[in-house]
């Protein structure tokens, strides 16, 4: 299960923070969808009412986007592929349009037509394995994001060659986070947390108006241990690693974070990205963006977008941060430094 372990102690950093100042027991619930344990903690205002409305927004976001099920609206795109164009919903729509955004900016390193070597690896998922290497390279050439149309007036989206796919694994979790809170919104809670497999959102104040504190995993260590922690106001910290999905075969690891390049696992020394946004559908996306683009390149990318900060991890312990991360993060695992 992605994420989920390291967002448990994410919850309780934040949950106990607000024990510790006297506000109410939070009303909890959680539930197995999008592929993960998803919880939601409302710690002002709200009901359960509140809760199951957003339980069933998310079960409506993963019977439309899921790539591993039949009978989704991402399935039906990806069984035309190459024949006629399909109608989605305006859900599935804004998210490929999004996905396809993060293609442009990073190059194609973010692809959501990824899809045909996600499937040749099923990484976290029964039969994975290491392709062959005809089998990745018959399937590149299917990884081609410029080639994705939109008809934005007709609501469709086509694949124009038979075998495309699209995954946008990397993506709907983040905008299943921010429709959580835009139902909580409506539904006058003034402060939860929408904790979707690891992908954080603190949602209003807290009911003692300190900042929200949210823990970052230390991908080197047992599940639920942290690095460091965010201190932060209404927001949302989605972080992609090599420890979250990966298979050991003769020796070697293989991780989920492919390369739309090589159809391998992306290799470098990074071994996570912590990403910092207002939004959670940004987050997630540039959570694996800034992972296959690398240090150097993802950290230009992010002093071009207002409100986002990031943290990187790498092999020998160093984080490097992008400028305003340094105002939010305080590191706590006094075995990893500052890179100078």
């Amino acid at each position: 299960m992605r994420r989920t372990l390291s967002a448990l102690l994410c919850l309780c950093l934040t949950l106990s923070a607000c024990a510790r100042t006297g506000g109410r027991e939070p009303l909890r619930g959680s539930e197995y969808v999008l592929g993960t344990i998803c919880t939601i903690s409302l710690l002002d205002g709200g009901s359960e009412a509140a809760l199951q409305a957003v339980f069933t927004r998310l079960r409506e976001i993963e019977a439309r986007m899921s790539a591993n099920r039949d009978g989704t609206e991402i399935a039906a795109v990806n069984g035309a592929a190459g024949r006629s164009p399909v109608r989605v919903s305006p859900d599935t729509f804004f998210v490929v349009k999004k996905a396809l955004e993060y293609a442009r900016i990073s190059n194609g390193a973010f692809d959501p037509s990824i899809g045909p070597i996600v499937k040749l690896w099923n990484i976290g998922l029964e039969g994975q394995r290491v392709p062959e290497d005809r089998e990745i390279r018959d399937a590149l050439p299917l990884v081609d994001w410029k080639s994705v149309v939109l008809d934005e007036r007709a609501s469709t989206v086509f694949l124009p060659r038979t075998g495309m796919r699209l995954d946008l694994g990397a993506i709907a979790k983040g905008y299943a986070a921010d429709e959580a809170a835009r139902i909580l919104g409506e539904r006058r809670v003034k402060a939860a947390i929408v904790d979707l497999g690891g992908n954080i959102l603190v949602y209003g104040k807290k009911p003692d108006g300190s900042p929200w504190r949210v823990g970052v995993q230390n991908p080197f260590d047992d599940r639920g241990t942290y690095l460091g922690i965010v201190s932060m106001g209404a927001g949302t910290v989605v972080t992609s690693g090599i420890y979250e999905r990966f298979f050991e075969q003769d020796g070697k690891r293989y991780h989920h974070i492919l390369d739309t390049r090589t159809g391998r696992p992306v290799d470098s020394d990074i071994v996570s990205v912590t990403v910092i946004a207002p939004s959670s559908i940004d987050a997630d996306g540039l959570s694996t963006t800034l992972f296959a683009l690398g240090r150097e390149r993802g950290l230009d990318l992010v002093r071009t977008l207002p409100g986002v900060e990031a943290v990187y991890v790498d092999a020998r312990k160093r984080l490097y941060l992008s400028p305003g991360a340094s105002k939010s993060f305080n590191l706590t695992d006094k075995a990893f430094t500052f890179a100078e």
